[in-house]
């Protein structure tokens, strides 16, 4: 049929005329004559049975026809060429867009990144951040590290690790800091999540006392807040591992409590590519390795 026969040169020529409107700068694009691409284009409509452009004195205009056709064949070409450009000494770039909690990205993912994009050179990988609240379908995600209970409507989910919470202060709160009761008499900052130090005080043997402290999306920002000493933060060590090797916060206790971990998850509508299941192989594989983070 007419659809399957279409010359390819007949389309670019049209597109190029008609993003310039005029045949002789398509022309001059495209590295042929006018008469070239007058000739393409005149064979398209005969191809197609329609009139694409109205021949002016000074250039062109495009018809309906024409004007229903170019958007179409812009989005085909730029595909193409997004393609195209993702070919690499003969093997093709596959972009894997990944949403990533904060805490996550700062505290684990981008120190040992380097040896993803390293053993995956053809993977081009694009981070998106967010405070725990993501929606794959609507943002375009591959996949999203979060973290919860892996329980996620819709989304298949591996487990990556643990994250138990523990209290996390500045140097010169943590002198003051000789047991739990202590806390009583300290600003207790807090994440969006309001059962998390009611559980850590219960794990500890004591009742929790109303918590007043700035309240947080992320705990980058909290523990962040917590090394400026303006409060004692309640976060998972684990992420904070070079914090606490440089002495910029301390652990003061061991107590802690387990209300999640970090997951790997996608939507099981989604097949897994192939840049998908590398990524997921290789998160496997350094979750395996051990963390710090202990008191």
């Amino acid at each position: 049929m007419v659809r399957t026969h279409l010359p390819l040169n007949a389309l670019r020529a049209f597109e190029a005329s008609a993003r310039h409107q005029s045949f002789t700068k398509a022309a001059i694009e495209l590295c042929v004559t006018q008469a070239a691409v007058s000739h393409q284009v005149k064979t398209l409509e005969q191809r197609l049975g329609a009139v694409l452009f109205r021949r002016l004195p000074r250039g062109l205009a495009l018809t309906d026809e024409g004007l229903a056709l170019l958007p179409v064949l812009r989005e085909s070409f730029d595909r193409i060429g997004e393609l195209l450009d993702r070919f690499e000494t003969g093997h093709v770039r596959e972009v894997l867009t990944v949403g990533v909690v904060g805490t996550f990205a700062v505290g684990w993912l981008l120190p040992r990144l380097r040896g993803f994009t390293g053993t995956h050179p053809f993977i081009d990988l694009r981070l998106m951040t967010n405070n725990n609240r993501v929606d794959l379908a609507a943002e375009g995600l591959d996949c999203a590290i979060r973290f919860g209970d892996g329980a996620w409507h819709g989304m298949d989910a591996d487990p990556l690790f643990d994250a138990p919470l523990s209290p996390l202060c500045a140097p010169e709160i943590a002198a003051r800091l000789s047991e739990p009761a202590d806390l009583l008499r300290e600003t207790l900052l807090r994440s969006y999540r309001s059962d998390e130090w009611p559980r850590w005080f219960e794990a500890a043997g004591l009742p929790a006392p109303p918590i007043k402290g700035i309240v947080f999306d992320s705990s980058w920002m909290m523990v962040e807040t917590a090394v400026q000493g303006d409060g004692v933060a309640l976060a998972p060590p684990l992420m904070f591992a070079r914090h606490l090797e440089a002495g910029r916060i301390r652990r003061p206790f061991a107590a802690e409590v387990r209300l999640g971990g970090y997951w790997l998850t996608w939507l099981k509508s989604r097949p897994l590519t192939g840049a998908m299941r590398a990524f997921r192989t290789w998160l496997r594989v350094e979750g395996e390795r051990p963390l710090s983070g202990t008191p």
